[in-house]
């Protein structure tokens, strides 16, 4: 069995989910050979069902309650992950299935000033070892929580999106200027030669 992968009983208990999670993290393993980038949105397996994974908040990654704690298998089972319309799906050439995400499925815990095509950009590392550049395909978005105030996201590909760490918010607003856009002042950053508002600029005043 290859190195990532449970050992042979870890997941015995649970029946046909065991052996589900066995095959899903032997095909991730074989994945490797794809490189960074596996081709999951051209994918059309039938659907079979959703299987009792959770990507929580804080972007830990259970499996029948338990964490899975390996940041390796980790890595490979996100690699799998696409956002369909209704649902998160780990998707194989042969099977879909649907997992919970409670929030988005990534965490953007590192940030640096990085140079594109379009001029100087944010690059986020999230916690699965993605790096993005924020620009107009990658966008930055904002929301507002009742108790966390500003909450910023960054798209990684497809339809899955990394929550920026509060630590990296703090940093994301220092970095932050006024624009005019359509007539009103609007506080918010630029990166890769998008503007991304957070907010008018009067909020941070």
């Amino acid at each position: 069995m290859a190195e990532n992968t449970p050992p042979d009983n870890e997941y015995a208990s649970q029946g046909d989910g065991g052996v589900r999670f066995e095959a899903l993290a032997n095909l991730a393993e074989v994945s490797r050979g794809f490189g960074e980038a596996l081709p999951v949105d051209t994918w059309n397996p039938p659907f079979c069902g959703d299987i009792d994974m959770k990507i929580a908040k804080d972007g830990a990654w259970f499996y029948h309650g338990s964490p899975i704690e390996r940041p390796a298998m980790v890595r490979l089972f996100s690699r799998l992950l696409r956002k369909d319309e209704d649902r998160y799906v780990l998707v194989t050439p042969v099977e879909c299935v649907g997992i919970t995400v409670e929030d988005v499925p990534f965490i953007a815990a590192e940030v640096e000033t990085a140079e594109s095509a379009a001029g100087r950009a944010l690059k986020f590392r999230t916690n699965v070892g993605d790096e993005v550049l924020a620009d107009a395909d990658h966008p930055l978005r904002f929301e507002t929580g009742a108790a966390d105030g500003i909450i910023p996201y960054v798209r990684v590909r497809g339809g899955l999106w990394a929550r920026l760490t509060r630590s990296l918010t703090l940093d994301l607003i220092a970095r932050g200027s006024a624009l005019d856009m359509d007539g009103r002042r609007m506080f918010g950053v630029v990166s890769g030669g998008a503007f991304f508002p957070i907010a008018p600029a009067d909020d941070f005043e």
